[in-house]
């Protein structure tokens, strides 16, 4: 008999219960509409977002101003001694660092959706920068010099990532966590701390860019070996931490001049690095030898003005030379600045684009090249410090190239004196705050023991290895174990949990599914779940049902309904030759029939998809093949009801393997797709045959189904929540009744 519902299967006709509005559908046609609805603003959208710029500056004022000032000349007194150093990190002459100081914080607030960030060298990548100069003098010694290395790592490095911000592919940073990137961080900084310690000694002999634990070794090996630097060097890293410290303790004893405080503390590196270049001086100036060595090692000649500006000269043969250190180098470029903008909009109140934030990467670094620029990124030390000393909008960073620029043109004579245990004393200070704190590393622990191994293996690697194998190891224990969660994901079967809003026996109450076995999801174990009713399967899965954990969902509701549920055909009156060879079938002697009957008749599988926000053609297929096995058990069709299904999509699919409608089991498909065209290869056991003595429901769709929407009436087994979901099936849409010998004989109407 035709149900009610059937009358609404066609398009514009208004839905039974719905006699004022059409009920909703979705077709590939709203997918293509969604993409663009007027490509032509779309696309002046497009192009007017590359400059965020353009967006506050017509309403810049006098009260952001000041702030600007402060923070733009404070990180400018700080850049230029650390630029200095992280150049000495990749072994480049020290105006290197100063030159990609200047373009990074210069071109940075024309394309910023962050006005904390300070672009310019930093730690992590200098150190790459020095490992792939090694790689290739390895390769191919004598054949490139370390600034053309650095300059065309940095174009092709900011040209890639140019192309994933303007193809808006920001997103493929998500897919490394948190604690990877600390791993590697805490990795490379403890790596940086060990390759300077020897030139805060004067130590000299052995290969600085070695493996961690080997720098380590070597250092305490030439301990005797130490040099007058050494005075220079622990001098000076003990007056950082001992001016730190000391405005630390007096910013807490006396707070109302705690700004006060801040800045003198942010001014150490500047007054740290004078007082050393002044005692360098008044110590080596009349002590230089024949062959013009100073008894320390110090800066000497640094030119003056930019000496390399012009057309950068990218080799390709160098291309091909360093091309397995690009994508390294790469993800440092994106990696450290998303994450380091992300931690600033986040603490500030504020949401960054990543894809614009990697335009912003992607051009500092191809323009820098111009310049004679090495690779430049997010810098945590001076963007924390830019934040804490009031910066209002990006625009700061033009008073930080013109302090780079003053250096530059009017301080390089007094960078001569400058001497590097001292530069070694500031990359120690600056690099060591990169050292995740044991109380970080702890909440690793507490909120996910697996991320804490992840990001224990980044640190491992970087320090017994090398950065790059760090950084490698990171991302691949990340993805390996995004795949394990979404290939074995958890999932429970569910019973009732009857809640009272108070212990009055008139008091409204509600029912909720949770967990059959509570010790399973670690809930309280005084909450005993009722199971549904006999007959009756509730089961969630908490995840997307999806081609790699598909067979899951398969192979646990089979499992269950062949252990908890009563077959349906009598195999014990089955002759042994009309078994399935993987059926055999009991031991003789063995009773499998009086345990069989003690089970209930299977009617009806709930699954709560409220978890599940994607579904694919194989997970479609697996669901198909979930019922063919469960009714051919059974031996009689049985109700596949839908709770929560959100997404319209997700009921697209479902009902393209004729669930969540009313079928006939000679329309139901037994695959939605073949992978390979069968024939007729099937045993006639496995084909399906109509029930006839079986009234299982009428079929809604016409011929032009395809074409058709889906009411909400033609699709009764979706169901608003658990609950709604649970009564139906209990009630019987299609209820199952037993005979004396076991065999499903009939249901109920729609």
């Amino acid at each position: 008999m035709a149900s009610a519902y059937t009358k609404a299967k066609k398009w514009g006709k208004k839905a039974i219960g719905y006699p004022n509005e059409r009920v909703p559908t979705v077709s590939v046609a709203h997918w293509l509409r969604g993409l663009s609805q007027d490509p032509k603003r779309d696309a002046l959208s497009y192009v007017h977002s590359l400059f965020p710029i353009t967006s506050w500056i017509t309403r810049y004022n006098l009260g952001w101003l000041s702030g600007d000032i402060v923070a733009g000349l404070t990180v400018g007194i700080v850049v230029v001694p650390q630029s200095m150093s992280y150049a000495v990190i990749a072994t480049l002459p020290a105006q290197y660092g100063l030159y990609s100081a200047f373009v990074g914080v210069l071109i940075y607030c024309l394309f910023a959706t962050s006005k904390d960030v300070s672009i310019g060298p930093v730690a992590v990548m200098s150190l790459t920068v020095s490992q792939i100069i090694k790689h290739v003098d390895n390769k191919h010694p004598g054949e490139w010099e370390g600034p053309q290395i650095a300059t065309t790592v940095a174009f092709i490095s900011g040209f890639i990532v140019l192309g994933i911000g303007l193809l808006r592919l920001g997103w493929i940073v998500e897919f490394i966590p948190a604690p990877a990137v600390s791993g590697f961080m805490t990795g490379s900084a403890i790596n940086i701390v060990s390759g300077q310690v020897p030139g805060l000694l004067g130590e000299s002999g052995f290969d600085t860019r070695a493996a961690t634990y080997k720098v380590i070794i070597n250092t305490l090996k030439f301990l005797p070996k130490t040099k007058l630097d050494a005075a220079f060097g622990i001098t000076g890293l003990f007056f950082l931490y001992a001016i730190r410290m000391t405005c630390d303790w007096l910013s807490r004893r006396y707070p109302h001049r705690k700004r006060t405080f801040f800045f003198i503390s942010t001014f150490r590196n500047a007054f740290v690095i004078i007082i050393l270049t002044i005692a360098s001086w008044l110590y080596c100036r009349h002590r230089v030898s024949h062959s013009g060595k100073y008894p320390i090692k110090i800066l000497q000649t640094v030119p003056r003005g930019f000496q390399h500006v012009g057309t950068p000269n990218i080799d390709p043969k160098l291309v091909t030379a360093l091309a397995s250190e690009l994508p390294v180098a790469t993800i440092i470029l994106l990696l450290e600045h998303i994450a380091i903008s992300k931690s600033f909009g986040r603490v500030n109140g504020y949401k960054i684009n990543p894809n614009q934030e990697l335009i912003a990467i992607g051009v500092t670094n191809t323009v820098g090249t111009v310049f004679g620029a090495y690779p430049a990124t997010g810098s945590f030390s001076r963007s924390a410090l830019k934040s804490k000393s009031g910066v209002r909008t990006p625009a700061a960073g033009i008073l930080t190239a013109v302090v780079v620029i003053v250096a530059l043109y009017g301080l390089t004579p007094a960078f001569f004196w400058i001497p590097s245990a001292g530069l070694s004393a500031i990359i120690i200070h600056a690099v060591a705050d990169l050292v995740a704190k044991p109380d970080q590393v702890y909440s690793f622990w507490r909120v996910s023991p697996l991320e804490f191994i992840i990001w224990a293996a980044a640190v491992l690697v970087t320090v017994f290895s090398t950065i790059e194998n760090g950084i490698y190891t990171s991302i691949c224990t990340s993805l390996a174990l995004l795949l394990v969660r979404v290939a074995r994901p958890r999932g429970y079967f569910l019973g009732k949990v009857t809640l009272r809003a108070s212990e009055s026996a008139s008091a409204e109450s509600r029912d909720v599914y949770v967990p059959l076995n509570p010790k399973a999801s670690l809930m309280n174990i005084s909450v005993r779940p009722a199971p549904p009713a006999p007959g009756v399967i509730v089961y969630r899965f908490e995840e997307s049902f999806l081609y790699p954990n598909s067979s899951i969902l398969n192979s646990t509701i089979v499992d269950y309904v062949k252990a908890n549920m009563r077959r349906g055909k009598d195999m014990s009156q089955v002759k042994m030759s009309d078994r399935p060879w993987n059926d055999p079938g009991p031991r003789p002697g063995q009773d499998i029939e009086a345990e069989n009957v003690k089970k209930p008749v299977l009617k009806a599988i709930v699954l709560d998809f409220s978890g599940v926000s994607h579904v694919d053609t194989t997970a479609i297929q697996a669901l198909i093949d979930t019922r063919n096995e469960v009714e051919r058990w059974a031996d009689h069709p049985v109700e596949f009801h839908f709770a929560t299904v959100l997404s319209p999509w997700i009921r697209r699919a479902l009902v393209a393997g004729d669930f969540g409608v009313g079928r006939s089991s000679s329309r139901a498909p037994a695959e939605i797709v073949q992978v390979v065209s069968y024939g007729d290869v099937r045993e006639p056991s496995l084909r399906r045959e109509k029930l006839d003595d079986i009234e299982v429901g009428e079929e809604v769709r016409g011929s032009d189904s395809d074409e058709q929407p889906i009411a909400l009436q033609d699709t009764p087994f979706f169901h608003f929540d658990v609950v709604s979901a649970v009564r139906a099936a209990e009630s019987g849409l299609g209820q199952i009744q037993s005979t004396s010998s076991g065999s499903s004989v009939g249901t109920g109407k729609r």
